[in-house]
C-alpha cells in the first residue's frame, strides 16, 4: 500500500475540523509562551487558552496567523490525530537540570514523531510490540531487580553472555528509539508511551557506546518496571539503573570474570567485552563483593584523575535505524518524504529531523592522502 500527498486544505475549512491539542503541541514544539504567540497573531493569551482547551475555535484568519507564527502548515491543525492515549507520563532523568519548557518541547517532539510512525504504520508493517510483562514488589530489593533483569533476558532470548547490540534488541521488539535533535540536548535520554507504542529517545551529544547502551537498557528499565509510577522519584531513577547494570551484564556471569585484584588491563577487556564503562565496571565489582571499599575508591579515583572520557574508547554510540529502513523502503515504492509529511500534517524539514533521529549516521570515511 502506498499513499498520496494529501490535498492542502483552506484555513477556513481546518477550522471546521480545528483539532485543540495540535495548537499547544506546536506552541510546546516551538518553545513559546501563550503571551507571546498571542501577540504575534494579534489576540489575547486568553483567547490561545481558549482555542487549546477547545472552548473556542479561531477564525480562519487566525488559524492562517497561528500556522505563520507557529511555522506549520494549516493542515497540522485538522490532520485527525487527537492527542496520543499514554498510560503515564514521561521518565525523564535530571529534572533538575533541564527547564519545563525544555522538557515539554523534547515530549512534543515524541508526539510530531509519533504522527510520522502512525503514517508509517498505515503502508508498513513494523515490527509487533513485544515486551515481557514484569512487576516489583514495593519496595523492591536489589534481589527484586536481580531477577527482573534476568526475566526480561529469558524473555528477549538472550543467553549469559553480553547484550549485542540494545538499540537494536528494542527496536526489534517494537520499541521507537529516536535520537534528540538539536533543539533538546540539554534533555537527558527518556521514555514515554505515545499511543500504543513506547519510544526512547537518546541524547546524541553524548557520543559513547557505553554510555548510550546504558541509557537505552536504562530507559527499558523504566518501560518494564515503572507502569504506572509517578517519574521523577530518585528511588525510581536507582531502580532503572540497577535493572540496566544487571541487563547488560548478569551478576553471577561479570563476577566471574572480574579480576580480584584491580587490574585495569582485565578491565579494559572486560568493557569491550560487555560494552560497559570502567566506571560501571568497578562499581560492580565493589557491589558483587569482589572489591573491598579502599580498592572501590582507589579505583574510582584513578578513573576521576584519568577526566572524561575515560580510556579505552568503545567507538561511536549506538544508533536507532528502523525508522530510516522503513523510509528507503517506502522510497522503493516512490512514496516520498513530503508525501509522509503531509499525511502527518507537519512540514517537510521537520518530517526529516525525525527520520534522521531514527537514522543510523555511519562515521564518514575519510581518503589518506600523502606521497608514495
Amino acid at each position: 500500500m502506498t499513499g498520496g500527498t494529501r490535498t492542502p486544505v483552506s484555513a477556513s475549512v481546518a477550522v471546521a475540523a480545528f483539532e485543540p491539542h495540535a495548537l499547544g503541541l506546536a506552541r510546546r514544539w516551538r518553545r513559546m509562551r501563550k503571551n507571546e504567540l498571542a501577540r504575534q497573531i494579534g489576540v489575547t493569551a486568553a483567547a490561545v487558552s481558549q482555542y487549546e482547551l477547545g472552548q473556542a475555535r479561531p477564525s480562519a484568519a487566525v488559524l492562517a496567523r497561528l500556522a505563520l507564527a507557529l511555522t506549520m502548515p494549516v493542515e497540522f491543525f485538522a490532520a485527525g490525530f487527537p492527542a496520543p492515549a499514554s498510560p503515564g507520563r514521561a521518565h525523564f532523568r535530571s529534572l533538575r537540570a533541564t527547564s519545563q519548557a525544555e522538557r515539554d518541547q523534547a515530549e512534543a517532539f515524541g508526539e510530531v514523531a509519533w504522527r510520522v510512525v502512525e503514517v508509517l504504520s498505515r503502508q508498513l508493517r513494523l515490527p509487533e510490540l513485544r515486551l515481557p510483562q514484569l512487576d516489583l514488589p514495593e519496595p523492591a530489593r536489589a534481589e527484586d531487580i536481580r531477577a527482573a533483569a534476568a526475566a526480561a533476558r529469558r524473555e528477549f532470548g538472550l543467553d549469559d553472555g553480553p547484550v549485542p547490540h540494545t538499540v537494536r534488541l528494542l527496536e526489534a521488539h517494537g520499541v521507537i528509539v529516536l535520537s534528540l535533535p538539536d533543539a533538546s540536548e540539554r534533555v537527558d535520554a527518556f521514555s514515554h508511551w505515545y499511543g500504543q507504542r513506547p519510544f526512547v529517545f537518546l541524547n546524541p551529544a553524548k557520543n559513547d557506546r557505553a554510555r548510550s547502551r546504558m541509557d537505552a537498557a536504562h530507559e527499558l528499565g523504566h518501560l518494564l518496571l515503572h507502569h504506572d509510577a509517578e517519574p521523577g522519584s530518585q528511588i525510581l531513577e536507582r531502580e532503572a539503573t540497577a535493572f540496566a547494570s544487571e541487563f547488560l551484564a548478569p551478576s553471577p556471569a561479570l563476577a566471574a570474570e572480574l579480576p580480584a585484584r584491580l587490574d585495569f588491563d582485565r578491565l579494559h577487556e572486560l568493557k569491550r567485552r560487555w560494552g560497559i564503562s570502567l566506571k560501571a565496571l568497578v562499581y560492580r565489582g565493589h557491589d558483587l563483593g569482589v572489591y573491598r571499599d579502599h580498592t572501590y575508591r582507589r579505583g574510582m579515583s584513578l578513573l576521576a584523575q584519568w577526566g572524561h572520557p575515560e580510556p579505552g574508547d568503545l567507538g561511536p554510540r549506538e544508533q536507532p535505524s528502523l525508522l530510516g529502513r522503513a523510509v528507503e523502503l517506502l522510497g522503493e515504492q516512490r512514496v516520498t518524504t513530503e508525501s509522509l509529511a503531509a499525511q502527518a500534517g507537519i512540514p517537510a524539514p521537520l518530517a526529516r529531523t525525525v527520520i534522521d533521529a531514527a537514522t543510523e549516521r555511519l562515521p564518514e570515511l575519510r581518503l589518506a592522502t600523502g606521497g608514495s
